[in-house]
């Protein structure tokens, strides 16, 4: 028998992939699951599955494009998370470092004990929050979509984190100090609004605005052409409708249809926010965010553009979490991923510490993490692998779609 060359392996890889575009059509697009999806796959510095389905806009019948820009939400998160670390590995703020070193007036944050707003019972934490607390998710903030505990509810009321409130990242960072913690920084993990205060911090150890550090240390770099905080109005065209059956952390009926969440014509991201929301703002397209993880996966490195050291990458993807559990005996938030058994956390992504009790397929050491709309990437040095699902559906727990992805396109290897 001959031996398997490099391209008879990735032209025998394609022809197993194309699973993905029969999967996709049959069971979510023909099926009304999904209006359109994008995914790509990419081996060994080749791209192996481009596979665009469906529509981009349902309501305007228009097709799913190379160039569809979307809303990436929490896919906003790694590259917030890759920002502060290149401060880190310039000597500009420590791991350790407490987070009232850059923003005095959360001194004294407190930790709730009892009551709702305005009749809050605290206690004192047993340490200050570190910046490594907000990279992973172990600070005590919160998020008010949770609908858990009263400190939740308190950032609803006060609209702390929502994009679409006409407050600022400052204010939001002022008014913070005020509510307390939800539990004591490194009791839990829970996803929060610690990454839109990495944003903040990054501009205040920078010296330069959130959105100009990503644009010229990052995007501009890795020739992220479309990645931004608006789009602006000679792309909006180009920007997909988002679709929802139902709000984040309900329940989805079987037999639930999506219907329009945000319009693309009369979008909130057709203008500039005056909130910079490091941890859920960002639009981008399918070629941009494919730049940015295989950057990743090149260990900070793509095309002759450095980023982040090798070293300072294999820190990010260690699992991060008090006692090297795994999410779900740590975490307290809703979220599908921090229900997977042997899944770690990082520095911005979710890793995975043990396949096999995570009950599908992967390697160990990759990463991974997605958006509220569904959206997903998943990065694997082993297999030198990226994934990447576009799409727009709200809630992202509403399919097994991720999951699914994972074994559709390990299963080709």
């Amino acid at each position: 028998m001959a031996p398997i060359t490099p391209l008879s392996d990735a032209r025998a890889l394609r022809e197993r992939l194309a699973r993905v575009d029969r999967f996709l059509a049959d069971q979510y697009i023909q099926s009304g699951r999904l209006a359109g999806a994008l995914v790509q796959v990419w081996r060994r510095d080749e791209r192996v599955l481009n596979s665009l389905q469906g529509m981009a806009d349902r309501e305007r019948g228009l097709p799913m494009a190379e160039d569809t820009i979307f809303r990436i939400y929490s896919m906003s998160k790694p590259i917030t998370s890759v920002a502060l670390m290149m401060l880190f590995e310039q000597g500009q703020v420590a791991l350790d470092d407490p987070v009232a070193k850059y923003i005095p007036a959360w001194a004294h944050l407190q930790v709730y004990a009892g009551g709702e707003l305005g009749t809050f019972k605290t206690r004192p934490p047993a340490r200050p929050m570190q910046i490594i607390d907000l990279l992973r998710h172990t600070s005590g903030l919160t998020y008010g979509f949770q609908n858990a505990t009263p400190v939740d509810a308190a950032y609803r009321k006060l609209k702390l984190g929502e994009m679409n409130h006409t407050g600022t990242l400052d204010e939001m960072v002022a008014a913070l100090a005020d509510v307390p913690l939800d539990f004591a920084p490194g009791e839990a993990w829970n996803y929060s609004v610690s990454t839109d205060i990495l944003g903040y911090l990054v501009s205040k150890i920078s010296g330069l605005p959130f959105e100009t550090f990503l644009h010229e240390r990052i995007f501009g770099p890795l020739g992220m052409v479309d990645t931004g905080f608006h789009v602006p109005a000679q792309k909006a065209q180009r920007l997909a409708a988002c679709y929802t059956i139902g709000p984040l952390g309900r329940a989805v009926a079987p037999d639930s249809r999506f219907t329009l969440q945000d319009d693309p014509q009369t979008s909130n991201y057709l203008q500039p926010p005056r909130f910079f929301s490091g941890g859920g703002g960002l639009v981008s397209t399918a070629a941009d965010y494919m730049r940015f993880a295989r950057m990743l996966l090149g260990g900070g490195t793509l095309d002759g553009v450095h980023l982040l050291g090798r070293k300072t990458l294999e820190l990010m993807t260690a699992n991060h979490l008090p006692g090297g559990v795994d999410l779900p005996q740590l975490s307290r938030s809703m979220f599908s991923e921090a229900a997977y058994n042997g899944v770690g956390f990082g520095l911005g992504f979710a890793t995975t510490l043990d396949p096999a009790r995570t009950l599908t397929l992967g390697s160990a050491g990759d990463f991974f993490w997605g958006g509220a709309a569904s959206t997903f990437f998943v990065v694997d040095p082993r297999e030198e692998l990226v994934t990447l699902l576009m799409t727009q559906l709200i809630p992202s727990s509403a399919y097994p779609l991720r999951r699914q992805l994972r074994t559709l396109v390990y299963g080709a290897l």
